[in-house]
């Protein structure tokens, strides 16, 4: 909520489901007029409209923490689609106030890299989703909005940063994996994107790495790591990702870091990305 107006709507409704269900399978989803329905059994019914409201059919005896857990990640990242929002999978975080990124496949350990930079002194904007939109105007510049303050670490990231994993909340279905709260280290305003990282687990040899991706290789990544993308395609947005993503990838210097498939060396990975975010090399990529 931001002046007093309500910024997103979520409602519970237990009777709305069954007519969505005559038109729906299994996980399968619904595009009609703004809104947007997927159907996850067992669980419930989502309704996404127009970038403000959300809708929740919930199924009698479903799981609360599952139903949540589809609300704040599925549910967030075709809400932000709806608003003109481009939400990478990953985490950012400040520097030089500036927000990176950090995406990368799930286990590659973006979090857990994020979680390191907060143990260095450095602020968390965003986890799991990092939401973009570009300024208005001819100078427009990609903006990082923050997300709610909670990370979500597996339990062996949480013994990495010297966590006990007894201390907080498991996710549901994923017995080893808990989320996090950010009560401190969290930044809580728009930060221009200064550049994207994919982490990776490198196949051969254990040294960390890194190198600059060409524009069309970052347009091929940012596409890659678009959170949910395979649902833009049901809401006919296909065209409106790749161009937002080629905008991206024609102003942002786009990396690939790889890191030792075994263990995980994150100060060092730290101390990798702040040297090139430092230097001159971290300037947009040649064409």
């Amino acid at each position: 909520m931001e002046n007093g107006e309500v910024d997103v709507f979520i409602e519970l409704d237990y009777e709305g489901a069954s007519p969505l269900l005559k038109h729906m399978d299994s996980y399968s989803t619904l595009f009609e007029e703004g809104t947007f329905h997927f159907y996850i059994p067992d669980t419930a019914v989502y309704s996404i409209s127009n970038g403000k409201r959300i809708t929740v059919h919930p199924f009698k005896n479903a799981d609360e923490s599952k139903i949540r857990l589809y609300l704040l990640g599925t549910c967030m990242g075709v809400l932000l689609v709806q608003r003109g929002m481009l939400p990478l999978h990953g985490s950012a975080v400040v520097i030089r106030d500036r927000a990176y990124a950090i995406v990368g496949e799930s286990g590659a350990g973006k979090s857990t890299l994020a979680a390191t930079f907060a143990q260095s002194g450095y602020e968390i904007v965003t986890d799991d989703v990092i939401a973009v939109r570009f300024t208005e105007g001819v100078d427009s510049v990609p903006l990082v909005y923050p997300s709610y303050p909670q990370q979500k670490l597996w339990n062996e990231s949480l013994e990495y940063l010297g966590l006990a994993a007894s201390g907080y909340e498991s996710i549901y279905d994923r017995v080893d994996k808990y989320a996090v709260p950010l009560s401190t280290g969290f930044y809580r305003k728009p930060l221009p994107l200064g550049g994207v990282f994919e982490l990776i687990k490198s196949e051969e040899g254990t040294a960390t790495a890194i190198k600059p991706f060409t524009q069309m290789e970052s347009l091929h990544k940012l596409r890659m790591h678009t959170y949910r993308n395979y649902l833009l395609y049901s809401m006919k947005l296909h065209q409106w990702h790749f161009q937002t993503a080629a905008a991206l990838a024609s102003r942002l210097p786009v990396y690939q870091l790889s890191r030792p498939p075994q263990g995980f060396s994150g100060y060092e990975l730290v101390d990798c990305m702040l040297r090139v975010i430092h230097s001159k090399e971290a300037v947009p990529h040649e064409q």
